[in-house]
């Protein structure tokens, strides 16, 4: 949503493809736990906030 970093660069941050990093972002595919602790430390965030995002 609002970030510094578009889809190719965090896919490429995530070592996958920017078609599977789609499919994590719409809900279509369940987001692996590693790409989710990798995305808490580049927001600088937890996991837990990452995973209550997700409800609103």
């Amino acid at each position: 949503e609002d970030s510094d970093y578009n889809q190719s660069q965090i896919a490429q941050y995530l070592n996958c493809s920017q078609s599977t990093y789609s499919r994590i972002e719409s809900g279509i595919q369940d987001i692996p736990t590693q790409f989710l602790k990798k995305l808490a430390k580049l927001y600088g965030v937890t996991t837990d906030f990452l995973l209550e995002m997700d409800k609103e």
